[in-house]
């Protein structure tokens, strides 16, 4: 396709060239978190600084690792894979925040998606919906291996991904909202972990491009613990997600290397 970019050797929307990125990519929502992310890297530099993309490369034990945000929901995340992949990338490990589904996932704890519900819109303009979005299982084991080397309060399973937050929060306040709120309760009844915006998206582009994606999430809180008036705090600090993330890409980088 044509480079919409002034400068052709960089991707339109991250603005990052070949080269500037390693093939390992731990992918936050929020632009602000970057920074943070990048901390746990040796020697980070931030590499663009473009819309709702924000890009850091650093290393790991000596490999190449990069930290891209990618605002919130499928469009932008899947514009950030494809550009990173374009740029060399074909590992990511998606980090954010989630709310709790089921009422053994408590504010603070860590979900680790295995697979997520498509009911979004950006995965249907790559495969068909009877296509699973399905996690990569080389990512998914190594953040389950990171969680439990670090001792966090872990939980392994689908997740739901959509794309309206507040259809999610006061579905009886939409038109749709008798949908909404029947298929909230299909996925619970499945066993469904929690909600968020990316992951579907991110899982089947992956698979289309031939490449690795994992996801992980740190609990904010539960509106069906909040429903039954079970204790609910808000919990901001994703710095657990974050370690999950970078033990896992640590992780990867180890058995990659054995592999060769």
């Amino acid at each position: 396709m044509k480079n919409y970019s002034e400068d052709a050797s960089r991707q339109y929307h991250i603005q990052v060239a070949n080269g500037e990125v390693g093939r390992y990519v731990i992918m936050p929502g929020d632009p602000k978190r970057c920074a943070r992310i990048a901390k746990y890297l040796e020697d980070p530099v931030l590499i663009a600084d473009n819309r709702e993309f924000v890009t850091y490369t650093g290393t790991l034990d000596g490999v190449k690792v990069s930290v891209t945000s990618t605002g919130i929901g499928g469009p932008s995340a899947s514009i950030a894979m494809e550009e990173l992949y374009r740029c060399g990338a074909d590992t990511f490990v998606r980090i954010g925040t989630c709310g709790g589904m089921q009422t053994e996932v408590k504010s603070g704890d860590i979900v680790i998606a295995t697979g997520a519900v498509r009911m979004e819109g950006t995965s249907k303009e790559y495969a068909p919906i009877e296509y699973p979005a399905v996690a990569s299982l080389d990512v998914t084991n190594a953040l389950c291996a990171a969680a439990k080397k670090k001792g966090y309060p872990v939980h392994t399973g689908v997740v739901q991904c959509k794309d309206s937050f507040y259809g999610q929060h006061e579905p009886e306040t939409k038109p749709a909202g008798y949908e909404l709120m029947n298929k909230w309760e299909a996925w619970k009844r499945m066993g469904c972990l929690a909600s968020e915006m990316e992951s579907a998206a991110l899982f089947i582009v992956a698979d289309y491009l031939r490449v690795r994606a994992g996801a992980c999430f740190l609990v904010v809180a539960n509106q069906e613990r909040e429903k039954l008036g079970l204790e609910n705090p808000v919990v901001h600090d994703t710095d657990m997600a974050v370690q999950t993330a970078v033990e896992a890409v640590r992780l990867l980088i180890q058995s990659d290397s054995e592999e060769k």
